[in-house]
C-alpha cells in the first residue's frame, strides 16, 4: 500500500464524513416528504368534512328546512349548483391538505418558535386566502380582507403566545430538576 500522507488521509476521511452527512440529510428529506404526503392525504378529507359540517351548521342556523351547500354567489359564478359544490369540495380538500401538511413545520426542531410560526402563517395564509376569497367565504371588500387577516393573525398570535408560555414553563421545570439534582450532589 502506498503512503499518501496524513493530510491526504484527513481529506479522504473528511470526504467519507461529508458523504455520510449527505446521505443522512437525503434520508431525512425523503422521510419528511413521505410524512408530508401522508399528512396531506389525511388532511384533505378532514378539510372536506369540516366544510360539509359548516354547510350543515349554516343550514341549521338559517332554519328554513333547506340545505345551503355553497354561497349563492358561487352558484352564479359556476353556472350550476353541482358545479359550485364540486369546486368547493376540491378547494376544501386542498384547504385541509395544506393545513395538515404545514403542521410538519412544527417538527423542525432547529428552528425557533417565531420562525416556525411565521413560516406556517405565510404558507397557510398564501394557500387559504385565495380559496376563502374565491369560495365567497369572506366579504369581497377591503373590510372583508382586513377582517379575514385580522382574525387569521389574531389566532396566530394567540397560538404563538400559548406555545411560547408552554415552552417557557417546560424550560423552568427542566431547570428546577437540574437544580434539585445539583443540590443532591
Amino acid at each position: 500500500m502506498r503512503y499518501i500522507g496524513k493530510k491526504a488521509n484527513k481529506n479522504i476521511n473528511k470526504n467519507k464524513s461529508n458523504t455520510g452527512q449527505k446521505e443522512r440529510k437525503l434520508n431525512l428529506m425523503k422521510a419528511m416528504k413521505r410524512k408530508l404526503w401522508i399528512r396531506c392525504l389525511i388532511g384533505a378529507p378532514i378539510g372536506l368534512a369540516i366544510s360539509t359540517m359548516d354547510a350543515i351548521f349554516i343550514s341549521l342556523l338559517v332554519g328554513d328546512g333547506n340545505f345551503y351547500a355553497v354561497v349563492p354567489k358561487l352558484i352564479t359564478d359556476c353556472g350550476t349548483e353541482i358545479n359550485a359544490v364540486l369546486l368547493q369540495a376540491v378547494c376544501s380538500l386542498l384547504y385541509g391538505a395544506v393545513w395538515a401538511g404545514s403542521f410538519l413545520i412544527w417538527e423542525i426542531e432547529h428552528w425557533s418558535l417565531l420562525r416556525q410560526t411565521m413560516t406556517h402563517l405565510l404558507i397557510c395564509s398564501a394557500a387559504t386566502f385565495p380559496i376563502a376569497y374565491f369560495m365567497y367565504w369572506m366579504e369581497h371588500s377591503v373590510t372583508g380582507v382586513v377582517t379575514y387577516f385580522s382574525i387569521f393573525f389574531g389566532i396566530y398570535f394567540a397560538v404563538w403566545l400559548w406555545q411560547y408560555l408552554a415552552m417557557k414553563r417546560r424550560i423552568t421545570q427542566m431547570n428546577h430538576v437540574v437544580q434539585e439534582r445539583n443540590r443532591e450532589n
